[in-house]
This record gives C-alpha cells, sequence and structure tokens, in this order.
C-alpha cells in the first residue's frame, strides 16, 4: 500500500507555471476611451486560448500596465514588464509616439511587441508585428474613394504628433496627382477642445471634405462644433476619419452620424464569423458593448502570436518572431495573413457611413485582402512651403 501511494503521488504533476504576456495601454488620460476596450479584445483571445488548453500546456496570464496616455511611461512599462515580470511578449501602445518609445526598449530588450493600430508606415523592426492597417490599407484608398465620391478640395485636420502629420504629407503627395486640392491643414493638441477656430474656417472654405486624424477625446469637441455649424450651412461639411471609430461612437451616441470612417473591420460586417466574435465579446463583458478595428487587431494579434508559439515550441521572443512570419488566420474582418516582408498583415479595406445607432453603414470594400506596403515609393521629402500649420 505504501509503495502504491509512493507511486500515485510521484506521477501527480503540480500545475504548469503560467506564461506571462504584458499589455500596454492607457487606462487614465485622454487615449483612455480608446484604448480600454483592446485590454477586453485582448482578454478574450486569452481565454479562448486557455480553454483550449493553453499554450504548449501552460495557461497564459496577463500583465496589464496602465501607460496613462503617455509614451514614456508606456516604455517604462515595456521595460518592467520585460526585466521584472519576463513576460513572453507585449502587446500594445495606440498613438505613434508611444510605438516609437516602446519600440526602442524592445529593440534594446531583443524582445517582440505586437502594435494594433492603422499607422504612418515608413516602419519595419524585427522586433515588431504591426497588425493594424499601413496607408495603402487605409489613407490612400479612403483618399481616393473621397475625392471621387464627395468633392476634390480637401481640408486637413488632425491632432499635433506623428502620425496626422504624416498621413498629410502622404495626402499632400498624393492629391494634386489625382486632382485634389488642399484648402487648409490644422492641428490640435492632443486632448484639446480648442477648435472654435477652425471650425469657423471649415465654414469660410467649405471643402468638399474633412480629412479628420483627430486622436481621443478631442474629436468629441470637434464635430460637436461642427454638427452647430453644419446646421446653418447651405452645404453641410462631410469629414471622413482615420482614428475614431464604434467605441468612440458607443460613448457618445450620434456624434459622427452622417459622417465617414476608413478601416478594415466594422462591427457590422455581416459573416457567420464575425457575428459569432460579437457573441463570444458580448457574453463575456455585456451585451451594450461594441466592437471595433482597433479592439479586433488587438484580438488577432494575441491569436497570431499563440500560433507562433505552437509552431516554434518555445516562448523565446526570437524564435516565435521568426515562427509568427508564416501565420494567416481566419479572423472576424476575414482571412488575415502575416507578409514575411514587411512583418505587416495582408488586410481587407472598408470605408462606412455612421449611423444614428453608432454602427457604420458599409459602402466599399476592397475586392480582397490589400498587401501592406509600409514604404510607398512615391513619397517625396517634406519642403518648407507645405509644413504644417500649428
Amino acid at each position: 500500500m505504501v509503495l502504491a501511494l509512493s507511486w500515485f503521488f510521484g506521477c501527480t504533476q503540480e500545475p504548469k507555471k503560467p506564461v506571462k504576456i504584458g499589455i500596454l495601454h492607457s487606462l487614465t488620460g485622454t487615449m483612455a476611451a480608446s484604448e480600454q476596450p483592446l485590454v477586453d479584445a485582448m482578454t478574450l483571445a486569452i481565454e479562448e486560448i486557455n480553454h483550449a488548453g493553453g499554450i504548449l500546456g501552460r495557461p497564459l496570464q496577463t500583465v496589464v500596465a496602465d501607460t496613462q496616455s503617455d509614451p514614456h511611461t508606456a516604455a517604462q512599462a515595456a521595460e518592467r514588464l520585460i526585466v521584472e515580470e519576463q513576460v513572453a511578449a507585449l502587446f500594445g501602445c495606440w498613438t505613434s509616439a508611444c510605438r516609437l518609445e516602446v519600440k526602442a526598449v524592445v529593440e534594446r530588450r531583443q524582445h517582440l511587441l505586437f502594435y494594433p493600430l492603422q499607422y504612418e508606415g515608413m516602419e519595419r523592426s524585427s522586433h515588431i508585428i504591426y497588425t493594424g492597417a499601413t496607408p495603402n490599407q487605409q489613407i490612400i484608398p479612403a483618399l481616393l474613394w473621397a475625392m471621387e465620391q464627395l468633392g476634390p478640395r480637401l481640408y486637413l485636420i488632425g491632432s499635433d504628433y506623428l502620425f496626422p502629420h504624416a498621413a498629410n504629407r502622404l495626402i499632400r503627395t498624393l492629391a494634386p496627382s489625382q486632382g485634389g486640392k488642399i484648402v487648409a491643414e490644422r492641428y490640435l493638441p492632443m486632448g484639446s477642445g480648442q477648435v472654435e477656430p477652425i471650425i469657423t474656417e471649415i465654414s469660410t472654405l467649405q471643402p468638399d471634405v474633412v480629412l479628420n486624424t483627430i486622436n481621443g477625446d478631442s474629436n468629441v469637441a470637434f464635430f460637436n462644433a461642427l454638427e452647430q455649424a453644419n446646421r446653418n450651412a447651405v452645404k453641410p461639411v462631410a469629414v471622413l476619419s482615420f482614428s475614431i471609430a464604434e467605441v468612440e461612437l458607443a460613448q457618445h451616441p450620434g456624434l459622427m452620424q452622417g459622417h465617414y470612417a476608413a478601416w478594415g473591420y466594422f462591427q457590422s460586417i455581416d459573416s457567420p464569423r464575425n457575428r459569432a466574435f460579437i457573441h463570444r465579446f458580448r457574453s463575456r463583458f455585456g451585451q451594450n458593448r461594441v466592437l471595433d478595428d482597433p479592439m479586433e487587431a488587438a484580438y488577432v494579434g494575441v491569436h497570431l502570436w499563440a500560433q507562433g508559439v505552437n509552431d516554434a515550441q518555445t516562448i523565446a521572443p526570437d524564435r516565435v518572431s521568426r515562427a509568427v512570419l508564416h501565420q494567416s488566420l481566419q479572423a472576424p474582418q476575414g482571412i488575415v495573413s502575416l507578409d514575411a516582408a514587411t512583418r505587416h498583415l495582408w488586410r481587407t479595406v472598408r470605408i462606412g457611413r455612421a449611423q444614428a445607432d453608432g454602427q457604420f453603414a458599409l459602402l466599399w470594400s476592397s475586392e480582397r485582402p490589400v498587401r501592406p506596403s509600409p514604404f510607398p515609393a512615391w513619397l517625396d521629402k517634406p519642403r518648407a512651403d507645405t509644413q504644417p500649420v500649428p
């Protein structure tokens, strides 16, 4: 009997140590309303992976760091998660300023970051997987659509940081060759609500479309003021946005009604896979919750990383970084695949019009996923006479 018990206890195994992954997103500050939902989307992905047995027989455990809408804080958090928490990978950042600060950390530490936002391109790091859209998967096709459908006279408005400046540089270069004319280009400090001079100028210039790269809660002030101006306008001004989606609209019903947005994923995509995704998310986080493109891209990133781990049979960042380049996924937006040459995803491009319920009616979609091109060959160098006006 003693021998039998000894054999039994010798064969039992203690629970395997969890694999930690680090999440870097703003839970406070001007970007919190946009970024907090990405944590929930990644939590869903992690729970799905754990329900299926984890990775390499081990459960996943998240360590969430509040980046406080501050790039320097994000870099400090990334350092702590890598060195002290010993996470297997990092997932997060929203603004390009945040990504660039964290990029320096993961490159120095030879680690791995999954970045879920559309951005300005002109970057490739062997330590980053980019699951958001490149300019040729959002800005460029949306610009061409807007000039054809809404008109050639363009007003550029954005937050005063890297992505809007770089996006507008692309637009300044491409629009004139397609018959477009930029009537003005203006920027707001991050978090600013001082939009009255901009709205006055838009009302005076009467562009065919405003191309909007404002980030965060400044959008609320901008759209509220524009709505007031449009009520008295002979021809209301249309806005096409690149950084505002369903999450922001759910918090401010009717904010963007009648205006446009360009993304790869909209919650209104009518497919069995997307409907199942929405059902799983709402069952976990509440029936009134909505999903948007950055959330879907964050969710996709976790699953792609897990597939890379299972193929590499290790959580070592350098080996996973190589293995993940061969991954594809049937995502809620449709099939996505890593482009090994650029470390970005092939993605479908979509344009939608905001409805009263905060969802987007789909107006246009690319016929198939578009290959990422983060380095436009035709991009010109900045000129002194086209520098952004503060």
